[in-house]
């Protein structure tokens, strides 16, 4: 019984195996979002406040996922921010947004991202979105091409 439940730990650990760029241009609710996935098992490899922050980290830190805020502060918004980080470097997103109108979306779908959670969002929330996009990452990158 004792093996079977550390089975069943190590399974869990695994599943939330996971770095994680989070680009957010409100700091609190940054390290809001940081402190939730920490406590999920992820790890957090940077969080950016813009576009261009986000291209940079993006290609510095190596993540598994981006979690992208669309309305960010500077020239590039969290969209185009994306397009460049799936183009350069095929890393999926996943964007966090408190928008969620027709030309937004229609904006945010062309990017191919691979989640789209509107804010306000719960921990649940955050972790199926993100298992989801691991997961169909992975699978991606294991199709012979």
């Amino acid at each position: 019984m004792k093996y079977k439940l550390g089975v069943k730990m190590a399974e869990e650990k695994k599943m939330t195996e996971g770095r994680i760029l989070i680009v957010e241009d409100e700091h609190i609710v940054a390290m809001g979002i940081k402190r939730m996935l920490k406590s999920l098992g992820y790890t957090v490899t940077g969080v950016a406040s813009s576009g261009e922050d986000a291209i940079s980290k993006a290609e510095s830190t190596f993540p598994d996922v981006v979690l992208m805020d669309i309305m960010l502060k500077g020239d590039m918004d969290g969209v185009e921010a994306a397009r460049e980080i799936r183009d350069k470097f095929d890393v999926p997103v996943v964007y966090l947004t408190a928008y969620s109108d027709s030309k937004i979306l229609e904006r945010a779908k062309r990017t191919e991202p691979f989640g789209y959670i509107i804010k306000p969002f719960d921990e649940k929330d955050l972790h199926s979105s993100i298992e989801v996009a691991l997961h169909r990452a992975r699978n991606e990158n294991e199709k012979p091409e």
